[in-house]
């Protein structure tokens, strides 16, 4: 028995794809069994599993339990949850691994999974590994078995654990995804007022995408936030590893401006620490770490590059302009929305100042937000390499870690590929408008040499 994966399937840093047309019950069964033949081989024999609450995630969860038993792996089925309550799981449970279904923040119809080993993202190579030995049927055959594991409450404990933060006046936007039913233990004991939107689990996602990078899915939660005079709004994606705030005068914080936020926090109780974030992150966040004596680390998007970076340099924090944030000074290391919404309301205590303070005091630059336009899966990293050489035969200033970041005297642009779609994603920042302009020009200069239009 062998199985194929659709060529889109296996990405960077997670497995992503469309149900019934890349992604469907045999991928999930021949995953299963692939990743647990990696488990057994490697000596180990436990594997726990989540999912989150999309339509299609109970149809894949179990062909997926059903691939690992068929290999010999033991499986606690956690149950639906947020990703990173799967993440704690593996952390603090006895598993050797850990697998959650889930499509993120991608469209309805997408399906996904993320996967650890021994505490550590299961990515890149691995992932491609997956695949190999699925096209060759190389597994291991045995008879596993499942329990039921249901680690919610757990889960909420351990957020709450030593929580000394003050009573704020709140705006919860779950967005019919995964993390709601976590909100509504959470706000039963924390202290301050509260107040919800979306806290239902419905994989239509009926009142507007769960994704809180997008300015336009905050509108709801901005709304609230004004309405209420609250003090702070935050919001989550479809499976709550990631987070969106919202200050008390309706403005929207980045997920670049968080990690300088938080670097504040962090530094406090681990002076130079390391600190990592990705290279769309503005450079106002990269200088902000420095001149709070931080050290300032620049990784590759994506959240399994920035945990195994983390790792590899022992960092404090990191964190994604799409608002992954990921705190390893007393947590874990890994992405959680949840979590860093608690930390916010401690922040609020630790540092003595409102959320509106705490971004008044992030240096502001001109930026674009994230640009991302389609082009061919087969073409997008082609064209990046393409504007790699050209860069390097202009001598110009290029970090080439994740596409190209090229630095002028304006400012800096970007342009890499994305490795969720088949598109590519540009951002800019600039001291001022005229240079921003220059650097957008410079941007679309690049793509027209390899035949692409920005739109």
């Amino acid at each position: 028995m062998t199985h194929s994966f659709h060529p889109s399937l296996l990405r960077d840093y997670d497995v992503r794809g469309t149900v019934g047309r890349t992604l469907g019950e045999g991928d999930a069964f021949a995953l299963g069994r692939s990743f647990g033949t990696v488990i057994l081989r490697d000596g180990g024999s436990k594997v726990a599993v989540g999912y989150d609450g999309r339509l299609s995630s109970p149809m894949l969860e179990t062909p997926l339990v059903a691939g690992l038993v068929a290999t010999g792996i033991t499986v606690s089925r956690i149950g639906l949850g947020p990703t990173p309550m799967l993440y704690h799981a593996e952390a603090t449970g006895e598993v050797d691994g850990a697998i959650q279904v889930t499509g993120s923040h991608n469209p309805r119809d997408d399906n996904g999974f993320k996967l650890v080993k021994g505490h550590a993202p299961f990515f890149g190579a691995d992932l491609a590994r997956l695949g190999v030995m699925a096209a060759a049927g190389d597994w291991e055959s045995g008879q596993g078995r499942v329990r039921q594991a249901p680690a919610m409450d757990a889960y909420v404990a351990r957020l709450l654990a030593g929580f000394d933060g003050p009573a704020c006046h709140i705006g919860w936007d779950a967005g019919n995804g995964a993390a709601g039913p976590v909100v509504d233990q959470l706000v039963q004991r924390l202290p301050g007022e509260h107040h919800l939107l979306f806290t239902d689990i419905d994989g239509n996602f009926p009142n507007h995408h769960p994704d809180p990078s997008q300015d336009a899915n905050l509108a709801d939660l901005r709304a609230l936030v004004l309405a209420k005079s609250l003090d702070f709004g935050v919001a989550f994606d479809g499976d709550g590893d990631r987070i969106g705030v919202i200050d008390g005068l309706g403005r929207t914080i980045a997920g670049d401006e968080l990690i300088g936020l938080f670097a504040q926090d962090v530094l406090l109780n681990r002076p130079g620490a390391t600190i990592v974030a990705d290279v769309k992150t503005s450079q106002a966040v990269f200088d902000r770490i420095i001149e709070l004596g931080g050290k300032a680390d620049m990784a590759k998007t994506g959240h399994s590059h920035i945990k195994s970076r983390m790792k590899q340099i022992d960092a404090a924090l990191g964190g994604e302009m799409t608002g992954h944030l990921f705190f390893a000074d007393d947590y874990y290391g890994f992405d959680d929305g949840l979590y860093a919404a608690i930390r916010l309301i401690r922040a609020v205590g630790t540092l003595g100042r409102s959320v509106i303070a705490m971004r008044d005091a992030m240096p502001q630059r001109t930026n674009t937000p994230e640009f991302r336009f389609p082009v061919a899966e087969d073409r997008k990293f082609a064209v990046i390499g393409e504007i790699q050489a050209r860069l390097r035969a202009q001598n110009a200033d290029v970090n080439a870690i994740d596409g190209v970041r090229v630095r002028t005297a304006d400012g800096w642009w970007l342009l890499r590929a994305s490795n969720t779609e088949a598109a590519l994603v540009a951002r800019a920042e600039a001291d001022d408008p005229p240079g921003l302009t220059r650097l957008l020009a410079q941007i679309d200069s690049q793509l027209r040499e390899s035949g692409i239009k920005r739109s």
